[in-house]
């Protein structure tokens, strides 16, 4: 008589188990619609691509972003491509990046990232280089905007090239919340082509004043190896493109030479002139007071550790310097006087232009 009563019983279990299970999919069915509705990954990808577009970039994913809410709501990006419009050459190459974001910008709210994380990505130099020179004047109706960030920025793995060139690899940055008015910090570790450590420390508050965006209370070390260190103070501001401005001063230390003053202005581009730096050392035996822009002079120090080998040329830009001894790379330099271009430049008066010749 149990085993008959048994078969309803078993039989009346399976059924609820069954109704169990068709609820439980059917909540986890909602649960990823409804995540996918939350965090709207369409939305978020083409308001990056037309952040780009306006730019002068494109930028392109392997395949859709893709949701997750654990353990924070994000979108994952792989195959991460920008590029300027209408080039054959990468800017940037990474596989992949993920997007962390508050509750308040899934439902709605003002569009805040808590958290960027980008894996392995590739920067091409040349490509980076030709993007910014071909810059537009800024609009001042469409001001710069400080983004929010609230936990930092991860990249890992990270290279920096000049075509087949490797100037910087196994390059990580760690950035800590970006907000304004409250502090910021980025910390960058790298290797250079030659296996010699490079480190980078910056700490600013950011601010917006107007339409520009003003950087105050900036603290930037820097170092190559045992080689050489610099410490600079001072603030900057960008108001979008090549309007930008700094002003910083402080030290370079090098093991082989000894300390130099260093101060460093940049001046927005005009109409007539591209984005300038005006750079000043005085220190034991070499001199210098120089104008350059800093695109153009990246490429000639790239060439000075080229692997095809060092090509010393005379770097863009006017001014005046004295070098008893120096290196560059593989390159040493003893006994050098140079004026570049006309005169040395306006607004930059020094002991080393004092001592220029006609």
């Amino acid at each position: 008589m149990a085993s008959r009563d048994a078969g309803p019983m078993s039989r009346r279990w399976r059924n609820v188990l069954l109704v169990v299970a068709g609820l439980a999919a059917a909540a986890l069915l909602a649960a990823v619609i409804g995540v996918y509705w939350l965090l709207q990954p369409d939305r978020f990808t083409t308001a990056m691509q037309a952040q780009a577009s306006a730019l002068g970039l494109e930028l392109n994913l392997a395949s859709p972003a893709s949701p997750t809410l654990f353990p924070r709501p994000a979108l994952e990006l792989q195959g991460i491509t920008l590029n300027e419009r209408g080039a054959s050459m990468p800017i940037l190459l990474a596989a992949r990046g993920r997007l962390a974001l508050p509750w308040r910008t899934l439902l709605g709210g003002p569009t805040v990232i808590t958290r960027l994380e980008i894996d392995a990505p590739r920067v091409d130099l040349d490509a980076l280089q030709g993007w910014l020179s071909r810059l537009p004047a800024s609009d001042s109706s469409r001001p710069p905007q400080i983004p929010r960030i609230d936990t930092g920025i991860l990249i890992s793995r990270a290279s920096l090239v000049r075509g087949n060139d490797i100037l910087l690899e196994n390059l990580a940055l760690e950035t800590g919340q970006l907000m304004p008015g409250e502090p910021f910090s980025l910390d960058v570790t790298a290797r250079d082509g030659s296996g010699d450590p490079v480190l980078m420390r910056l700490l600013t508050t950011p601010r917006m004043s107007g339409a520009s965006m003003q950087f105050q209370n900036i603290a930037l070390h820097l170092s190559h190896g045992a080689s050489a260190t610099i410490d600079l103070r001072g603030s900057a501001r960008w108001h979008g493109a090549a309007d930008a401005a700094a002003d910083l001063t402080g030290t370079l230390d090098s093991a082989n030479a000894g300390r130099y003053e260093l101060a460093m202005q940049l001046t927005p581009a005009t109409t007539r002139d591209p984005l300038l730096l005006r750079l000043k050392l005085d220190g034991p035996g070499n001199h210098a007071n120089l104008e350059l822009p800093p695109l153009a002079l990246a490429g000639w120090w790239s060439q000075l550790s080229s692997e095809k080998g060092p090509q010393l040329t005379i770097p863009p830009g006017r001014g005046h310097v004295e070098v008893d001894k120096a290196s560059f790379g593989n390159v040493a330099v003893e006994g050098l006087r140079l004026d570049i271009g006309d005169d040395v430049p306006a607004g930059a008066g020094s002991s080393a232009g004092a001592q220029q010749g006609p």
